[in-house]
């Protein structure tokens, strides 16, 4: 081997000299950022638990405050409809590591089964309300904001179901709701607070459907009801 090929051989070992010194400072800055990721994450796994406590407590001062707006509701739906001192309170419990609430009447400091309470009139009113809170959460751009009531006032006493059909119109205009009511009570209780009453008549060719009105607007509550003879 000659002088040229030593020099030559020199320069090759001095290039792959500076091209391992190349690789190892690229290692040592990969080094230095995987730890410091490292760390990050570390600190991040250790805040965690605080973290996760933190959401727990939260979304049970969210439930609270959603609960209450609930039973204020409610409340002064049984309250106008029924026109008694009647209080909906919600319990909240932890099932399965999961938050739950389960509602009751209260009257008179006594609680009171809404499923009995007053003949079942409660429950219409509470179950009614519950739904129409329900649809009032949902994406009207995935959902249609329509509601069939079927015989949801079946349990309410004649003289109460103007005041029902009242309230759930007050609720549907500001939650910007359809609803079709179904009942079976007469169809001129009905009249004062709906844009549309059909009246479904049985006869010797089966049942017909008879359009009782059928009015171009929402209907005002000083109209005078038409007369039905059943």
């Amino acid at each position: 081997m000659n002088a040229t090929d030593l020099e030559n051989a020199l320069r090759d070992m001095e290039r792959r000299a500076d091209r391992q010194d190349g690789l190892a400072e690229s290692l040592v800055r990969e080094h230095g950022r995987v730890r410091g990721r490292l760390g990050a994450t570390r600190d991040f796994l250790a805040l965690a638990p605080k973290a996760g406590a933190r959401l727990d407590e939260l979304s049970r001062e969210l439930f609270g405050e959603t609960i209450e707006d609930i039973e204020a509701n409610l409340t002064h739906a049984i309250r106008e409809i029924l026109d008694q001192d009647r209080l909906v309170r919600g319990v909240k419990e932890i099932k399965s590591g999961k938050l739950s609430v389960f509602f009751e009447v209260v009257h008179q400091g006594e609680s009171e089964d809404i499923l009995t309470g007053q003949g079942g009139s409660v429950c219409n009113i509470v179950s009614t309300g519950l739904r129409l809170i329900a649809l009032s959460q949902l994406d009207q751009r995935r959902h249609r904001p329509f509601l069939v009531l079927d015989e949801q006032d079946c349990w309410l006493r004649p003289s109460l179901v103007p005041r029902f059909i009242k309230l759930i119109k007050k609720i549907a205009a500001r939650l910007d709701l359809q609803i079709l009511v179904i009942s079976h009570h007469p169809v001129d209780l009905f009249a004062l607070h709906v844009q549309k009453v059909y009246a479904l008549r049985p006869g010797r060719d089966g049942v017909s459907l008879e359009v009782v009105r059928d009015a171009p607007g929402p209907q005002t509550d000083e109209a005078a009801p038409p007369q039905i003879n059943e």
